[in-house]
């Protein structure tokens, strides 16, 4: 129930907005009483925390794979982790808008749990640029942490117009993106 309870607010949150949706919504499209969801969930924005850890640490962990894999080079690396993301956003791309959207909705002390999280992605996918220029994969005179940013404004944000369903596929979307950075980064 707990998972039918996350995936539904996910749905609600992600067409109405986290401050739209009421638990009455939520109980109501579940056809379940306020108590079963004060069972799992001890407010809305405990509900948000809770889908917000969930994502996040599926991204670290698929992340952390992709770059301790030591078969493949920075430059691949950083393609999976592209696609990655931009695969997530077919596979996971309400649970991505509730992430990237909902967020100023939570309170500091869940912020505290979060941004820590998002900043460790971010920061890996620095070290994998860093990498990158000490195995002269990429050029140097490109400071990592503004290509990381650029990397995570290209993707991130994407949710708000790729349709995993349109012209395009996540797979021929991380291609322009990578060659996009890799053309430019490249030695």
């Amino acid at each position: 129930m707990k998972e039918k309870i996350r995936e539904l607010s996910i749905q609600l949150f992600a067409t109405k907005g986290f401050k739209e949706t009421s638990i009455q919504d939520i109980v109501d499209a579940l056809n379940v009483t306020k108590g079963t969801f004060y069972y799992y969930f001890t407010s809305k924005e405990q509900l948000l925390m809770d889908i917000h850890l969930k994502y996040i640490d599926e991204l670290l962990s698929k992340q952390e794979a992709i770059i301790n894999d030591k078969n493949i080079n920075c430059k691949e690396k950083l393609y999976k982790i592209v696609y990655l993301l931009i695969h997530d956003i077919k596979k996971e791309g309400l649970s991505a808008k509730v992430f990237f959207r909902e967020m100023r909705n939570l309170n500091e002390q869940h912020l505290a749990l979060i941004v820590p999280k998002r900043d460790l992605f971010r920061l890996n996918i620095q070290k994998v640029l860093d990498e990158g220029i000490t195995t002269n994969e990429i050029r140097s005179d490109l400071p990592t942490d503004i290509v990381t940013f650029s990397i995570l404004g290209m993707t991130n944000w994407s949710y708000f117009w790729f349709d995993p369903n349109g012209r395009r596929t996540d797979q021929e979307v991380s291609d322009v993106f990578i060659k996009v950075l890799l053309e430019g980064l490249e030695k």
